[in-house]
């Protein structure tokens, strides 16, 4: 039988429930010294930094399993509307290469621990993704980036996450847009979904525009449109791209411990995404409070496996 490209006819067939759970079943790296891949995903599986409910460091194991339904054995993904094969793997290679590793109750080594993760993707030439836990961990994520040159930040969230300190809190998951804000080479922030009742007081909206963020809502993404709102983002920059679950409606992402209702749908973001990666150098990201046991159906894992695999599918594609 021929095999006309997809890969079926090329070993195992493989199906999601056979095998290692790696991201996607991509290939599985530990030696940190030694990652050769245009993508490494790497799991922070922290979430001491909530402030309601906990449950978001199994969300990189529940995003990895997730990710296995889209883990035919094709040689990449084929999207009829687009005609397009994304993520060939002849074209795109892409590696798993664990979690890093979370010292219990320890905020700040945890944080080490992720950041020192990102810098040896950096090293590598790989586009890092990290499967988060709780928003905190955006914060070393972004402080591995201080040799990289200058990134906009573009954030998808239910919460500003501006709060500069709460309690002598500094680097909780209410903290990390407001730490970003603080590097000097972070040059703006944009910021969508933000809506209802934040973890933001008044003050913090104030001060992240002063600060060089442009906050949306939902609603004034919609009222908008996907091509307004990309206009409103620095065009042919270097984008780091944190997203948060709870940025998506609850009625398809409900496993995050701060849901918030009035969410994006699916292909609010899709589309924008796309238009992101056309518009600029997507250069990491983060998906992060994803809290599996808040869902049993398992459709908010499997949305953010299906987010990060389409996102990046787009940056490859439009790279060309």
């Amino acid at each position: 039988m021929a095999d006309n490209g997809h890969g079926y006819e090329q070993g195992r067939l493989d199906l999601p429930f056979v095998g290692i759970c790696t991201f996607a079943k991509s290939p599985l790296c530990l030696d940190w010294d030694n990652i050769k891949a245009d993508v490494a995903v790497v799991g922070a599986p922290f979430d001491f930094g909530t402030q309601w409910r906990a449950g978001a460091r199994f969300g990189p194991r529940s995003i990895r399993e997730a990710s296995t339904l889209f883990s035919f054995g094709h040689d990449g993904a084929y999207d009829f509307e687009d005609d397009v094969v994304y993520m060939p793997k002849s074209k795109v290679s892409m590696v798993d290469i664990g979690d890093a590793d979370i010292v219990h109750t320890d905020t700040i080594k945890s944080h080490d621990n992720v950041e020192y993760a990102v810098r040896k993707i950096l090293k590598a030439g790989a586009l890092p993704v990290v499967l988060g836990g709780d928003h905190s961990v955006n914060i070393p994520c972004i402080n591995a980036f201080d040799d990289q040159g200058p990134i906009h930040v573009v954030q998808i969230d239910a919460h500003l996450d501006f709060v500069d300190e709460r309690h002598g809190v500094r680097f909780g998951h209410g903290n990390p847009m407001r730490r970003a804000a603080e590097k000097d080479y972070v040059t703006g922030l944009t910021q969508l979904g933000i809506r209802n009742v934040s973890s933001t007081a008044r003050e913090g909206y104030a001060d992240a525009r002063r600060m060089g963020s442009d906050i949306l809502s939902v609603r004034d993404f919609r009222k908008l449109g996907v091509a307004a709102v990309l206009e409103r983002v620095p065009a042919g920059k270097n984008y780091y791209l944190t997203i948060d679950i709870d940025g998506f409606d609850p009625s398809i992402a409900p496993g995050t411990g701060t849901p918030s209702h009035g969410g994006f749908l699916y292909y609010d973001m899709l589309e924008f995404l796309d238009g992101l990666a056309q518009r600029g150098n997507i250069v990491g990201i983060d998906l992060v409070e994803v809290a599996p046991e808040y869902d049993h159906t398992g459709m908010t894992a499997i949305l953010a496996a299906q987010v990060l695999l389409n996102t990046l599918g787009r940056i490859f594609h439009h790279k060309k």
